[in-house]
Order: structure tokens, then C-alpha cells, then sequence
């Protein structure tokens, strides 16, 4: 069988048994996971419509400079698709779906001249129902203004204690910029990205730019910017947009966080520049539980496993339904240990964490090919294929599995693939391997 994921060896049973010792024994802290729904704005305006985008996006941004909340990733809200509207049913469907504990949205209508805005809360539990906050009028022109009030308004309602300086870190992130027009070119770029795939990117680095033009201290913007670029494969300029992000605010974690991520996947290895990146992001932010994984994996990369294994353990203190931190617990289950029944209930947590992480159900494929359950296996790399029809990986392994139990189905994928991979570059050695396997079939069959 031939596997296209290379696998490390020398983790100790030990220290893998230690990660729920280390978070049993971790003191409890009272945080939730939170869904930020893009306000409703279906009452206004076609070209006023960015509104309800933006007041979501404020309210992410300063939201999580708080250890009290845990902002759902937008992937997350982009995989269950594009609503019309995020209403009541929308929201609480939307949350008893991602597991959250707590939904934050609202509406955006206007009253003669001025907007105002309806923020609403639900918190998920059997029996409960949205609840109304106080309105929010905003005047012509105090938009930026009375946007930088929501955050606070929601903790209040949640009964979240806060210090001085706690608040004034929510109140500055929810000011993340002076320009009306980069806040709305902002909101549009996210708007875009919801559609998916290279037209939305490309759009949204327009936008993104053009934000960073209005407001050139306008960070989120700017890793914003880069995040879209490193989607795009263009790593150069991603690069510089993190750079520029942590000049214009050097105390902002997410551009280090972002930079870890780039230096993880650099073909040149950076796994030193990566750990440095991350342990950055970590002392600004130290509950940053994206930051403790990429640490994790890094270390990993590098055969630090046991501080792996540390890293991991911090990130679900910090938050225990990440699905990215149960990912990297099923890679380094399996490929370090061979931990069969612990690599599986790994990636069907994350998995049902989320349900399109294409990268776990390959994991997880790979995992039951590995062990002969070849039925399983077939499974997970068609579910990758709807998730992702140019998945190269999914369609290799499909038709490795097929050779196993159909021989003419194998035939078939193995044509799907090459007519896909051929049309790649760094595809090429692969598919001289599908082309001899495809021979070997067909002679078989002539047989």
C-alpha cells in the first residue's frame, strides 16, 4: 500500500497518556465558545447591507482579547453555508450545530435618518430563548463610535467580570480602525469570502487592499490581507502583510500566530522561526489556543514530542473543543505511536467539531486503510471529495482503496486522478505512480 503521508515514530506511551491527566488536573475556567452571526441587515439598503457584516466583525475582533470567550472561526460559519439572513431560527440552529455555548447577533434597521442596531444573545441551553439587549441608536457619523460599544454591552449581559485594563483591551480591538469607508470595505472583503474558492479570494484581496489604502494602520486589514494571500499560494506577499501588521501594532498576537502558520508549511523547513513565532503570539495572548497547537506542531515537526504533547495540552486548557488541537492529537497518535484507537477517536472528535475538516477525514482515512478496513476508508476520501473536488490526495488514496476491493472502480478513479494531477506540477511523480498502477489493472482485467 502506498500512503502519501510520510509518518514519525518515537512517541512515548507516557507522555501520550498524560493529555487528559494534564487537563483533568488543569484549574476550571469559566469560558465559552461563542458564535458571532453577521447582524441582519436585510432591513436596510442594498448599499448600506455591509453594516450587519461589520458590527459581527468588531465584535470577533474584541471579543477574543478576553479568556472569557472563544469567537467560533469563520471557516466554521462558512461551512454551513450563506443564509439570507442570520434570524432566531437561522442562529439557533447554527449554534446547537457548532456546539456553541453562546450566540451573539442582532439586527441593523433605520429609524427616519439614523441606524439602529438590535443586539441579540442566546445562550444554548435546553429551554432558552433569544434574548433582546438594549437598542443601540447611532447617530450620522458615530458609527465607529457606537460599534466600540457592543463588546462591553454583551459582557455586562453575560455577567463577565472585567478589570480596567481588560475593558479597555476590548474597547481599543473594537476600534480597529478611524475610517468608515475601510471598515465597510473590511466588512465587503468577508462578505466575499463567504462565496469560497479563488474568484471570492481574489476579490477580497481587492477589497483588503483597498482598506489598507483608506486606513493604512488598519491591522486586522492587514493580516486580513495576508491570510488571503497565503490562501492564494502567494507566500511573499502574505509574508509581508504579517511583517507590516506587527510594525504597525507589535502587541496585535494574531500576525506572529499567522507567521508560524507561514513558516510551518515553507519548504525550507522553518520550524525554528515558526516556534519563535508562536511563543510570541503566546506571551501577548497567553490563552491563544491556536497559538499552543501551532507551537505543538511545530515542536512536532522537529521530534520534540513530548513538548508537543505540552503544547496540545495547553490549547485545550484553553479550549477543549478547538477541533484543530484534536487534529494534531490524531496525527501524533498515529504516526508517532501507532495508536490505532486513539488516532480515530481523535479525528472523529475533531470531525465532529468540524464536520469539513478536510484534513481530518484524510487522517482518519488513512488511519482505517492503514489497518485494512477498507469500506471506512473509501468513505472518509469521498467525503474529502465532496468537501473538495480537486482534492489530489483523496482521489490517490481512493484508488489504492479500490484496488483492494474493485478492480474496474480503480481503473476508473485512478483516469479521474491523472486527468486532474497531470495538469499539476508538483503532482508529476505522482502520477507516474498512478500510471504504472493503472497498467498493472488494466493487464490484470486482459488477463
Amino acid at each position: 500500500m502506498i500512503l502519501r503521508a510520510g509518518r514519525r515514530r518515537g512517541l512515548t506511551i507516557v507522555a501520550v497518556l498524560t493529555v487528559l491527566a494534564g487537563v483533568a488536573s488543569a484549574a476550571p475556567v469559566k469560558s465559552r465558545v461563542v458564535l458571532v452571526a453577521p447582524f441582519d441587515a436585510s432591513a436596510l439598503e442594498a448599499e448600506d447591507r455591509w453594516i450587519g457584516e461589520a458590527v459581527g466583525e468588531v465584535l470577533r475582533l474584541s471579543l477574543v482579547q478576553h479568556r472569557a470567550f472563544i469567537p467560533l472561526e469563520r471557516s466554521r460559519l462558512r461551512a454551513l453555508g450563506t443564509p439570507t439572513a442570520w434570524g432566531n431560527d437561522v442562529v439557533q440552529q447554527a449554534a446547537r450545530t457548532t456546539r456553541a455555548d453562546v450566540a451573539v447577533f442582532g439586527r441593523v434597521t433605520r429609524a427616519r435618518d439614523d441606524l439602529v442596531i438590535h443586539p441579540r444573545l442566546l445562550e444554548v441551553k435546553p429551554g432558552t430563548d433569544p434574548v433582546a439587549l438594549e437598542d443601540v441608536p447611532v447617530p450620522d457619523g458615530q458609527l465607529l463610535a457606537k460599534l466600540a460599544t457592543l463588546p462591553l454591552l454583551y459582557a455586562r449581559t453575560l455577567r463577565v467580570t472585567l478589570t480596567e485594563a481588560e475593558a479597555a483591551r476590548i474597547e481599543k480591538a473594537a476600534r480597529p480602525t478611524r475610517s468608515v469607508r475601510a471598515l465597510e470595505l473590511y466588512a465587503r472583503a468577508y462578505m466575499a469570502l463567504t462565496r469560497g474558492g479563488q474568484e471570492a479570494n481574489e476579490s477580497a484581496v481587492d477589497l483588503l487592499s483597498r482598506a489598507i489604502e483608506s486606513d493604512a494602520s488598519f491591522v486586522a486589514a492587514q493580516y486580513s490581507l495576508g491570510t488571503v494571500h497565503q490562501a492564494l499560494g502567494n507566500r511573499w506577499k502574505a509574508a509581508a502583510q504579517y511583517r507590516a501588521a506587527t510594525q504597525l501594532d507589535p502587541n496585535q498576537p494574531e500576525p506572529y500566530k499567522a507567521i508560524g502558520d507561514l513558516f510551518l508549511v515553507q519548504p525550507r523547513r522553518l520550524f525554528d522561526q515558526a516556534l519563535e513565532a508562536y511563543a510570541k503570539a503566546i506571551e501577548l495572548r497567553p490563552f491563544y489556543a491556536d497559538a499552543h497547537v501551532g507551537l505543538g506542531d511545530a515542536r512536532a515537526a522537529k521530534g520534540d514530542t513530548d513538548g508537543a504533547i505540552k503544547a496540545y495540552q495547553q490549547a485545550l486548557v484553553y479550549n477543549a473543543m478547538n477541533p484543530r488541537v484534536h487534529l494534531s492529537l490524531g496525527k501524533i497518535y498515529f504516526g508517532e505511536k501507532g495508536l490505532y484507537y486513539e488516532s480515530v477517536n481523535a479525528y472523529k472528535k475533531a470531525i465532529e467539531l468540524d464536520p469539513a475538516s478536510v484534513e481530518a477525514r484524510m487522517g482518519l482515512g488513512e488511519v482505517y486503510e492503514d489497518k485494512g478496513l477498507w469500506k471506512e476508508a473509501a468513505d472518509e476520501y469521498r467525503r474529502v471529495i465532496e468537501l473538495d473536488g480537486k482534492h489530489t490526495g483523496a482521489m490517490y488514496n481512493l484508488a489504492i482503496v479500490f484496488e483492494k476491493t474493485d478492480p474496474r472502480e480503480a481503473i476508473a478513479q485512478w483516469e479521474r486522478y491523472i486527468a486532474l494531477a497531470s495538469q499539476l506540477p508538483a503532482e508529476k511523480d505522482w502520477v507516474d505512480v498512478a500510471r504504472q498502477h493503472l497498467r498493472k489493472l488494466r493487464n490484470q482485467i486482459k488477463d
